[in-house]
């Protein structure tokens, strides 16, 4: 019977306390892979704490990471850009709290260290993106409706980690020019990647408050069912794949 435990972890990076949030199955024996769970622009809220338990209750450990510092979330959009520009205006310590967070997860009791792998959604896959672009030692990475410019253009074989993008076709936020770009980048890598596209799918497809928020802030976000438990199952398989 699965004995779901959750803890909040505190960490720092450049000098910036992070408040981190771990799930687990703790009536599993012995060392497990972890997964690294990167937030939307809101923060770590409990949608992501929700995927990292998700992620706990199929045997992984997961860390559902915080990106902004202090477990800081925003209300609005106009928060939420802010917060999400400041990091990414200093990719520096973008990069040092991501690889902070992954030292905290292989440090994990729970964890094998040496079976980690990343996913994150919206911003948090375009922070996934990044972990993969710049070698971290990561057996697989999986964006979902996540940015794909590169802040880091890899040299061929610099990437580590098996890459999956899961990506709505109604997506206006992420263009099909932005997929080519991205396709173009990864062949010259030599990664080894993956896109798949969901029909209907707008941004935010994973989040069932995303056409709640895309109606209140007049954005263009919808949750999709179908696209949401697709995408999930193409994770899992995903995971699997590159452990094997």
């Amino acid at each position: 019977m699965t004995r779901l435990r959750t803890e909040d972890v505190n960490y720092s990076a450049d000098e910036i306390r992070c408040q981190g949030h771990f799930a687990f199955d703790e009536s599993i024996d012995g060392p497990r892979p972890g997964v690294m769970v990167v937030h939307e622009w809101w923060g770590l809220n409990d949608y992501i704490r929700g995927r990292a338990q998700m992620l706990a209750e199929l045997g992984y450990v997961a860390l559902a990471v915080d990106m902004y510092g202090e477990g800081r979330t925003a209300a609005d959009p106009e928060n939420a850009g802010a917060m999400m520009k400041a990091v990414l205006d200093d990719m520096q310590s973008g990069t040092a709290r991501l690889k902070a967070a992954r030292q905290t997860l292989a440090n994990h009791p729970r964890c094998d260290s040496s079976r980690l792998s990343a996913i994150g959604y919206c911003f948090g896959g375009a922070m996934v993106l990044h972990c993969a672009r710049i070698g971290m030692d990561l057996q697989a990475v999986a964006s979902f409706h996540g940015a794909l410019g590169s802040f880091h253009r890899p040299s061929p074989g610099g990437i580590r980690a098996k890459i999956l993008v899961c990506h709505g076709a109604e997506d206006t936020l992420v263009s099909s020019d932005d997929l080519a770009a991205f396709t173009e980048e990864m062949r010259a890598a030599d990664a080894d990647f993956r896109i798949i596209t969901y029909d209907d799918a707008m941004h935010g497809f994973t989040n069932p408050q995303a056409t709640a928020n895309g109606e209140k802030y007049s954005m263009p976000l919808a949750y999709h069912a179908d696209a949401d438990r697709a995408s999930w199952q193409a994770l899992l398989a995903h995971l699997e794949g590159a452990a094997a």
